[in-house]
């Protein structure tokens, strides 16, 4: 019998780490599918023909992120429209059952859907991503499908193609319309793009988990290290470190720091670094109660943007969900040379904050502050990509988007009424399923 060489013992052992993984994923998914129906069968049995706007959200808890940011404008919507998120995977599933303020529907597979769908009056969809599984949704006529994102932002992600597969797209601003415009071939701005602003400013909220005093707060808001060199924005393991013991050596700065919550999960040492970070501030916490500096992994966007003094952010839509609260920030400069970044937009004057000047963030943090000329520039950019920002005008907007599109279900609508229904079960769609 041949013994095995060592280059095929290292594939049977990764294969058996693959298999163990796929198993215990679905050991996961299997226990989320349970208690997710287990919730949902304990709660009334919503109406027929009740919900008017559905949310699509095809993603596991991973991606959670993109749903929690949209839960108080989606909570104010309702009072006017009922509302509904179609969740697709278990996982994600399990945690909006468990957090969201609007109804849930849990379809993970197409005839799920199509039986959920043929029994309420559904007239338009959103979507927070471009998950493939989108595709399924779409199609579904009679009804309008609108991409309304989870968040805004100068990356890539922002000017994709896949904006032409949705009826209409609600954009924050001028800003959104000039980057699409470049990008984009042969696509009717005017006609497919709304503009509404940023609704979750208006909704800022939370309890500060300090007590504030003269402490400058610093929020420092880092994404994940990305899946490719295009989009390494990270820097947790090129800025993060420095930066934050420089801040803490002080004594009159308050940290907050706000990871993206799948920082780590490609690179095992960027997700290192973010656990000394997480360290560092609990042994300072330690030694000096007062300084009350606060690792953040919560739920909720709001009250950190509202009370920081300064924040520090990559490349990111948290970039542009502060830059909606109006405060002063700097964006940390990507240190791979083959990350793409954006300058036509706010990136081209935006405060930039070099890897190597990280130790030296206090410095930059006080000029930010009290400089005239950084000031007005950040109120230039805050109207050119949300318009009027004045409490409650983007939830207006918003609000008008979808009604001037109920208006139009309404115009079509009775334009249609004797076209066949496209809502009927498709045994080769069907085939989809997971």
């Amino acid at each position: 019998m041949r013994t095995p060489r060592y280059a095929e013992w290292v594939g049977i052992v990764s294969d058996g780490r693959k298999a163990v993984a796929l198993l215990r994923k679905a050991v996961v998914s299997r226990s989320a599918v349970r208690s997710v129906r287990r919730s949902l069968a304990a709660l009334p049995e919503p109406k027929e023909h009740h919900f008017r706007v559905a949310v699509y959200f095809a993603d596991g808890a991973v991606n959670m992120y993109q749903m929690r940011q949209w839960y108080k404008p989606l909570a104010e919507l309702e009072k006017h429209w009922p509302v509904v998120i179609l969740s697709r995977a278990a996982t994600g599933a399990q945690a909006l059952v468990a957090e969201s303020p609007v109804p849930v529907a849990f379809v993970p597979t197409v005839r799920d859907l199509e039986r959920y769908i043929a029994r309420q009056d559904i007239r338009v969809v959103l979507y927070v991503n471009q998950n493939t599984r989108n595709f399924q949704m779409f199609r579904y006529g009679r009804r309008w499908h609108v991409f309304i994102n989870h968040g805004e932002s100068d990356k890539m992600y922002m000017t994709t193609n896949q904006f032409k597969a949705y009826d209409y797209a609600f954009v924050a601003g001028d800003a959104a319309r000039e980057r699409l415009s470049r990008v984009l071939w042969d696509y009717d701005l005017e006609a497919r793009t709304i503009e509404i602003g940023r609704p979750q400013a208006d909704h800022y909220s939370g309890v500060l988990p300090y007590t504030p005093d003269e402490r400058t707060v610093v929020l420092y808001a880092p994404t994940w290290e990305g899946d490719r060199p295009s989009a390494h924005y990270g820097s947790i393991a090129t800025h993060g470190e420095a930066l934050v013991a420089a801040l803490l050596a002080t004594g009159r700065h308050r940290v907050v720091y706000r990871p993206h919550p799948r920082s780590g999960v490609v690179d095992a040492e960027y997700g290192a670094a973010n656990r000394r970070i997480i360290a560092s501030l609990a042994a300072a916490n330690a030694a000096d109660p007062t300084a009350q500096h606060v690792f953040d992994d919560g739920p909720d966007l709001g009250w950190q943007l509202a009370a920081a003094d300064v924040a520090i952010v990559d490349i990111s839509a948290m970039v542009y969900d502060r830059l909606a609260a109006d405060k002063p920030l700097m964006i940390t400069r990507p240190v791979d040379p083959e990350a793409v970044i954006d300058l036509h937009g706010y990136l081209s004057a935006c405060e930039w904050l070099d890897a190597a000047a990280a130790p030296s963030v206090v410095a930059e943090t006080d000029r930010v502050l009290g400089d005239p000329e950084s000031v007005a520039r950040l109120e230039e950019w805050v109207r050119r990509y949300f318009g009027d920002t004045r409490p409650g005008a983007a939830t207006e907007r918003f609000h008008g988007a979808i009604r001037r599109l109920m208006d139009q279900w309404d115009e079509w609508h009775t334009r249609t009424t004797d076209e066949p229904d496209d809502d009927e079960h498709d045994p080769e769609e069907a085939e989809l399923d997971d």
